[in-house]
């Protein structure tokens, strides 16, 4: 069983979508982690502009660039708000965010309704391993991620507007949310 596990990690290490972020947006993620887990401050629900304003605006912004609507970049956002959606209450919280999340994210709300760039953002550190399990050829690798980084310049040119520069004192106590987490 351990030998296929490594097998399988080694093998899918070799196609690791590399996704490269640029610096300004690295210092984000740096901040918005020492936020929310030394400062006890959380991002204030809903967010305006939220994952689909963002993806909506890139589309257009990529359309007036492009002077034409493309099918692919339509098909990459909308795959990046699935993964988001998914990955977000899995892997793109921190455990101080659990409580927050179940509060703000109802019946069927889609998470990308809700939160906005600064979760994003977690999506493009964990795109590379989730992508990994994803049967696709090296050609469509090679474009995706050019879009992908694409997209993370779009971000970056916007980033004043985009994300926060404060984040809310959070109703975080050390005892919420345990044993839901585990």
């Amino acid at each position: 069983m351990t030998e296929s596990l490594l097998f399988t990690d080694s093998a899918s290490v070799e196609k690791l979508v590399k996704v490269q972020i640029p610096s300004t947006l690295k210092k984000q993620l740096v901040d918005d982690w020492e936020f929310i887990t030394q400062k006890d401050k959380l991002v204030k629900l809903p967010r305006s502009p939220n994952v689909d304003d963002i993806l909506t605006k890139y589309l257009e912004y990529r359309s007036k660039k492009d002077g034409k609507m493309t099918d692919s970049v339509g098909e990459i956002l909308n795959g990046l708000r699935c993964y988001f959606d998914k990955a977000l209450p899995v892997i793109l919280l921190y455990k101080k965010e659990r409580q927050q999340y179940h509060e703000a994210v109802a019946d069927d709300v889609s998470p990308s309704s809700i939160y906005g760039a600064e979760h994003l953002l977690r999506l493009f550190v964990k795109l590379p391993e989730l992508l990994a399990y994803v049967n696709i050829e090296e050609e469509t690798l090679v474009r995706l991620q050019q879009k992908l980084l694409d997209f993370l310049k779009f971000l970056q040119k916007n980033q004043g507007t985009f994300f926060l520069s404060a984040y809310d004192a959070s109703k975080v106590s050390e005892g919420s949310g345990k044993g839901k987490d585990n």
